[in-house]
């Protein structure tokens, strides 16, 4: 069972290991940017929040969006690019492999990917800053990190699935995905929200991967209510992945 999906990761995770020091050095660069930008920049006039520092206010939402982000553009990306150049896709469909196995072996590429990337934003912020957590707080972090990077990894599937346009992915970055991290509350709490909008925001499934992720990692606590939305959006996203996937592959 699932031994075509671990094939197509096996493959995937080969791939990733040619180019495994650029694509590390290149991910790390931007939230590193981020946090030192925002974190000491602003340090001056930004003062506690929610009562721990904003530099440690801010790192689990980095190491966050970084892991998710990943999630989704190795997913993304990878699929276009099998399914249009170099019709890997294609070569799949003739072999046992079935339609499951294609969108979970994509699915845990991009969260193997993700894991990678968010543990050498992590490394890096812990070595060049004083940012410690608990180790016993990660085992519920993680639960959030798994089911955020199943949300991402099945949206960037979907995009690589429908979109023939390489550039078209890049628009669905820059107008769905960063707009829903950024306003999920990766810099801010989200109750700097009016009133008004707060409820509304705290339905977004991002939003409950990012308060439930930082909560858990700064805290050690574990909001049900917030992992139960992920949980949902994760379940949803993979059964409409397969659909879509599954009717792409019968046109």
């Amino acid at each position: 069972m699932f031994k075509g999906a671990f094939s197509i990761w096996k493959r995937d995770m080969l791939v990733l290991r040619r180019s495994l020091f650029s694509e590390l050095v290149a991910v790390v660069a931007s939230p590193l940017t981020f946090y030192l930008a925002f974190g000491f920049g602003l340090r001056g006039y930004i003062a506690d929040v929610e009562g721990v520092p904003y530099t440690v206010f801010m790192a689990p939402g980095l190491i966050t969006m970084t892991a998710v982000s990943a999630a989704f553009d190795e997913s993304a990306w990878s699929m276009w690019f099998h399914r249009k150049v170099q019709r890997t896709i294609e070569a799949y469909r003739v072999t046992p492999i079935t339609v499951y196995d294609i969108v979970i072996g994509k699915i845990i590429s991009g969260f193997s990917q993700g894991a990678l990337k968010g543990v050498a934003v992590a490394t890096v912020i812990f070595l060049l800053t004083g940012v410690r957590f608990d180790p016993a707080h990660l085992a519920g972090y993680l639960a959030f990190i798994v089911l955020g990077s199943m949300v991402f990894s099945c949206a960037g599937t979907v995009c690589g699935t429908l979109l023939d346009k390489p550039e078209t992915i890049g628009k669905v970055q820059a107008v769905v995905i960063m707009p829903l991290i950024f306003l999920s509350g990766v810099f801010f709490p989200v109750s700097s929200y009016p009133e008004a909008m707060r409820s509304a925001v705290m339905l977004i499934p991002t939003t409950a991967l990012f308060e439930g992720s930082r909560r858990a990692l700064l805290a050690g606590a574990f909001d049900g209510g917030l992992i139960g939305i992920l949980a949902v959006t994760a379940l949803v996203a993979f059964a409409a992945t397969v659909a879509i996937f599954n009717r792409k592959m019968a046109e």
